[in-house]
């Protein structure tokens, strides 16, 4: 049996591995150790972590507060005065509430649903119990400070750049980013210089990316003069793939390059012995979490959090000031302080959950025919990958992601989170039940059954996919291209012409197509194929992707021509061959 910690290198190094996890270990006995070496939990501040082999962080300086919620309490003291309002909103404490709405979430939502009364506090000001909730918060993440987000991530995101990049200023920034870190780039005035994370194709999933490959980054802007404002790092991508956030930290902190982690789908790592390490914990200096993913509050409730002093944190203040909503939901704000409460009360919260993901990934992985993702699917040594994300493929069954899941929801009504071309992913909560599991590995192994040939094998077809990601030239600024003039092109005619929107399969929102960028075959066929399959496009004009905004700059790429931008140390040789224009022209006619 394998021990959890392969799935941790942070647990190892803290000695909190309880080796009870289930299933062959997927890598070497010399990449496992590699895993354990790579990534230390150990900070120069005290960040206490949470574990039940040790003591909970409720213990800590938090116990006199653990299991209260501030602004929790002062939502519910103020909904209960017997007062005659004159204030919004229009529905009054739910006295006329929409009944279909009412009947639909009930009356004391409404109830809830106040505005910014003085003993409510101000989320932009805070003095009273938004400041306590979000102190208590810091302390339980183990940040100096925290920010509650109404907007969703992508407002810390957005602000996070914001508040270290001035424009002009370059952001190095994994190029499987969400698109929220061009929204950054279009708003800060930034430049990207992308790194290329690696890719699986037979799995048709992207990687984290390597300190390694981040100090190539530093050094190439450094040669060209060019002002690095900060570096950002996607750690867990939506499939749970962790990058090494303290190597990356070590490199960026010599320079004085502050680090920002999208940790979006990590928000929970602090809570288990056996999850990977937080950003936090690595040193990074700007953290965004999505709470309202695998925590328990309310969707497009996120937070933010910050260590050390490379960071202006009034400047962070202001630009979140500026993103966020001016009339910000307190059910949103109190749902975030309901759910740093929950974990305070019980520190063995994710103990089931990680038990169930780990067995549940084991049974499937037995399955014929069925194959789970884990760190062995790729080449660079990843530190760790979240357990309680699920990736499978069915490939070996002859049927695409799309097939599976479509499968697996109208025949055996399984949710899924993510789906790809070639893979499925589902998310373990702490809402999720062994019930849910039993059903899920139930359900696969009918799939696999049906599917399966009689023999026992499968011959598996080339179903391997070309990255979109990796063949790119830039020719504007995301910046530039949003507020260059545009003209609408028939998709099958913008081939070599620079892509004027966004755009990109949602989920997971990482852009195929960024603002700036030479549109490519590579590009073209492989968002043709996701439309053709079912996957909503999103951020494109035309949400049938029949046409694209082009930017007003015109490309004019000969065959064998080579389409360069030097100052941004992205090229590719892109081949405008008549038989390729050809090929697509019949693959979008059928």
């Amino acid at each position: 049996m394998a021990s959890l910690s392969a799935y941790s290198a942070c647990s190892a190094m803290a000695g909190m591995s309880r080796n009870k996890g289930i299933g062959a270990a997927s890598n070497t006995d010399k990449e496992s150790i590699m895993r354990h070496v790579v990534v230390q939990c150990g900070t120069s501040w005290d960040t206490p972590r949470t574990s039940n082999t040790g003591g909970s962080h409720a213990e800590s300086s938090a116990a006199a507060k653990a299991g209260t919620a501030p602004l929790v309490e002062a939502l519910k003291s103020t909904a209960n005065q017997d007062v005659s309002c004159f204030h919004f909103p229009g529905h009054n404490r739910g006295k006329a509430s929409p009944p279909s709405l009412s009947e639909l979430i009930d009356s004391k939502t409404f109830l809830h649903d106040l505005p910014e009364l003085p003993e409510l506090d101000d989320l932009f000001s805070p003095k009273g119990v938004i400041l306590d909730a979000q102190k208590q918060a810091a302390d339980l993440f183990g940040s100096f400070k925290t920010w509650f987000l109404v907007n969703g991530s992508t407002c810390g995101i957005q602000a996070s750049v914001m508040a270290t990049c001035s424009p002009g200023d370059y952001l190095i920034v994994p190029r499987n980013c969400h698109i929220s870190v061009i929204s950054a780039l279009v708003l800060s005035g930034a430049v990207p210089k992308y790194i290329v994370p690696e890719y699986n194709s037979g799995w048709d999933i992207a990687g984290g990316i390597t300190p390694s490959q981040v100090d190539k980054a530093v050094k190439e802007l450094e040669e060209d003069g060019k002002k690095v404002g900060a570096a950002l790092v996607t750690s867990p991508t939506y499939h749970g793939i962790c990058s090494n956030i303290q190597g990356i930290v070590d490199i960026c902190h010599l320079k004085g390059i502050p680090v920002i982690v999208d940790e979006a789908h990590g928000a929970h790592f602090r809570f288990h012995g056996e999850f990977p390490c937080t950003a936090i914990e690595q040193g990074a200096d700007l953290a965004v979490q999505s709470t309202h993913k695998v925590l328990c509050s309310l969707t497009q409730s996120s937070m933010l959090h910050m260590v050390g002093h490379l960071v202006d944190a009034d400047k962070v203040s202001q630009c979140l000031q500026l993103l966020q909503s001016s009339s910000p939901s307190y059910l949103l704000l109190s749902s975030l302080d309901a759910a740093r409460a929950q974990l305070s009360e019980n520190a063995e919260s994710f103990d089931e959950p990680v038990s169930m993901a780990l067995e549940t990934k084991h049974q499937l992985s037995t399955i014929p025919g069925i194959s789970v993702l884990d760190l062995s699917n790729f080449l660079s040594d990843f530190p760790a990958i979240d357990p309680l994300r699920i990736t499978l493929s069915a490939s070996d069954l002859q049927l695409s992601g799309y097939e599976a899941d479509d499968i697996l929801a109208e025949k055996h009504q399984i949710v899924s989170e993510l789906v790809g071309t070639q893979a499925v992913t589902f998310a373990v909560n702490l809402g999720t039940r062994w019930h849910d599991v039993q059903r899920l590995v139930h359900s696969v192994n009918h799939l696999s059954e049906k599917y399966f040939s009689q023999n026992g094998s499968s011959s598996r077809k080339d179903n391997h996919v070309c990255s979109p990601l990796d063949k790119f030239s830039i020719k504007l600024t995301p910046r530039e291209a949003f507020f260059s003039k545009k003209r609408r092109v028939c998709i099958e005619d913008s081939l070599g012409e620079i892509c004027g929107e966004l755009i990109c399969p949602y989920p997971p929102g990482i852009p195929v197509l960024i603002p700036g960028e030479v549109i490519t075959q590579d590009s073209l066929s492989y968002l043709i194929n996701v439309r053709d399959n079912g996957m909503v496009i999103s951020g494109a004009a035309d949400g049938e992707l029949k046409s694209i905004m082009n930017g007003s700059l015109s490309l004019n790429i000969d065959s064998g021509s080579q389409a360069s931008d030097t100052s941004l140390h992205t090229s590719m040789v892109f081949q405008k061959h008549v038989e390729k224009v050809a090929e697509l022209r019949t693959h979008l006619l059928l």
